[in-house]
């Protein structure tokens, strides 16, 4: 089975590079003695872009995989999945 994100995996690398462009960016900004504010700034929209990449990765889940699990019929395969989906919710929501 492939993963739910499967359709949006190419807009997905496409976001991670340019947050890893913009980590990289914050690295410079450091070697050059930014002002730390602005640092912080950048370390903010860092990680806003990686929240919003996590909320997309958890819509697809959503969508795909527990739904899938869900209408299979299969409740261990539906329970599992379930489970997965809280996890998942409970580690993204103590990252904020």
């Amino acid at each position: 089975m492939k993963p739910g994100y499967s359709e949006s995996k190419d807009a997905l690398i496409k976001r991670l590079h340019r947050i890893e462009g913009q980590v990289r960016g914050i690295e410079r900004m450091v070697e050059d003695d930014r002002y730390c504010i602005d640092i912080l700034t950048q370390i903010g929209a860092v990680k806003t872009a990686l929240e919003q990449v996590g909320v997309k990765l958890l819509e697809d889940h959503v969508t795909h995989c527990v739904a899938d699990a869900i209408s299979s019929g299969d409740e261990r395969a539906a329970g599992e999945k379930t489970s997965e989906l809280l996890g998942a919710v409970q580690r993204f929501v103590k990252t904020r």
